[in-house]
This record gives C-alpha cells, structure tokens and sequence, in this order.
C-alpha cells in the first residue's frame, strides 16, 4: 500500500438513506410510494438478475459463481458459503493478496476462477459499467444473502487495519481545490441539507446497512464503490490527469485502494447495524 497519498476522502452527499417509511413518504416520488406499498422495489430487479447471473454465467472455462458457491451461495460441503460473506467485508482476502470489497471481490472471482480476462477490454467495459451486465446485480444479489445478519467487519490482519487507519485519514483530510472533506459533509454539517438533500452521517447512522442501493433519481443500482467515486467527480474539481502530488485530486480509479479504505472506515463504524439489501434512496 503506497504510504503517502494526497487524496481526499470522497463526500457521500447522495441524499438521506430513507431507512424509515416517515422519510420514505417525504422523498419518495408518487409512483415508487405506490409500488412500495404493493411490496414492490425497484431494487429487486436488480437483485433477481444478479442471482441470474450469479447461477447461469458460465465463464471461458465453464464455471459460474454457483460452481464454487452453490445455489443460492450456501456453499458447497459447507466451504465457500455466501450467506453472511457481505457482512465481513471488506476485508483481506489470502488467495488475492490484498483487501477488497465486494465490487473487488467479484471482479476476482470471475477472473481467477471463471476464466475472464482482465486484459479483455470489451469484458471490463461491461464489468466497469453502472449499467452492466455482471458487477452491480452480481453485488446486489450477494450483499441480500447477508440480509438479516449484523455487520461484523474485523480488522484482524494488518492490512485491514493499515487500511482502515487509510479510511480514517482520508475521512478527514481536506484537499482540492475547494479545500473539501468527506468530514466537513458528513461530519460537521450531517444533519443539515444540501441541494435541498440531507446529509446523512454515514459513521453514525451506520447508512452502510443499506448499500447497495437504487437511486431513484439516477433509476440505477449503486454500489458504494460507485458512490464514493461518483462524489470525487461531483464534489471535488479534478484534473484529467492522475497525480497524487497535486492539491487537485481526480476520480480515482475503480478497485482502488482509495476507495476501499474508506469503504471499510463505513462499514467497520456500522458494525452491529442490521442488512438490508437493496437500500433505496434518493
């Protein structure tokens, strides 16, 4: 992990988690109120082609993710169970050598154990995509496994921990060219609006319960990953160009470091909250 890093921590400013039906039926559109109340979420689509995907995909080689996992991820021979696997992550995985999420976590399995190819460029475009194919329901379908359990993130191996000490630090670290943090958000104005939004206090209010989750005003799933790095690009101005030596920072790159550390600063600060997958906000 690079020691010296000049980024700032992305804001989460998307709008509140609406975790109560009280501020669901203050925000939600009319349309989203009536299927709700019909048992409808527009996340389950999502949700339902994940798990498509998840049990028929096979990749180059022949495996799908239900190869190694089983139906439904309840693990085979009582190895390699998905059910539970969201509420520990991110965290350091042996066989990758290195912490991931669950965005990270997939992209892996499907490269080092279905046969995909990194270096394939129409692959990852379709991987990369918010719209795609694989990597937003394949982490809409896993993440509702957990649905139900507590959030248990450990920071057992020293790279969890060099990585969330990361998480903090960017958390509160104050760069760009308007001098932002993700603290000054989410910190010291949580509560208040922006944009006529609320600001949550992901840390507080443990708003990682709910993630992935549908926008409905983007009518998209999300995961954190794409959160984080879509705040870069609202929040912060930004160059074209990488350079961690600049006061300017860019959208950092998907699966990066940056992004992960302060993934598991959230979801270790909401440990003990309950999942429940797909979120649905604003």
């Amino acid at each position: 992990m690079k020691k010296k890093i000049a980024l700032a921590g992305a804001v989460l400013a998307g709008g509140a988690i609406l975790g109560s039906y009280a501020v669901a039926q203050e925000q939600l559109p009319t349309h989203l109120k009536e299927l709700l109340e019909l048992g409808m979420h527009p996340g389950h689509t999502f949700m339902d082609e994940g798990r498509d995907v998840f049990h028929n995909l096979k990749g180059p080689n022949g495996k799908t993710c239900a190869s190694c996992h089983g139906q439904d991820g309840a693990g085979i021979n009582g190895k390699l169970n998905l059910q539970g696997a969201y509420a520990r992550m991110p965290r350091y995985y042996e066989d990758i050598g290195k912490v991931a999420d669950i965005d990270l976590r997939i992209l892996s399995c499907m490269t080092k154990y279905m046969g995909f190819d990194k270096n394939d460029k129409e692959f990852m475009k379709k991987f990369n995509k918010w719209n795609g194919p694989y990597r937003v329901p394949l982490a809409t379908y896993v993440a509702s496994l957990s649905n139900g359990m507590k959030i248990n993130v450990k920071l057992e191996h020293p790279e969890e921990k060099e990585m969330y000490k990361l998480g903090e630090k960017l958390w509160f670290m104050r760069v760009g060219a308007r001098d932002f943090s993700c603290g000054i958000c989410h910190t010291v104005l949580a509560g208040k609006r922006i944009r006529l939004q609320g600001l949550p206090n992901p840390v507080k209010a443990k708003v990682y319960t709910h993630w992935p989750a549908y926008r409905f005003g983007s009518d998209r799933m999300w995961t954190m990953e794409d959160r984080v790095r879509s705040c870069y690009k609202a929040y912060f101005l930004y160059v074209n160009k990488w350079d961690e030596k600049k006061d300017w920072v860019k959208k950092p790159p998907p699966y990066s470091e940056w992004v992960i550390a302060l993934e598991l600063y959230m979801k270790h600060a909401a440990n003990g909250g309950t999942i429940e997958v797909p979120g649905l906000l604003r």
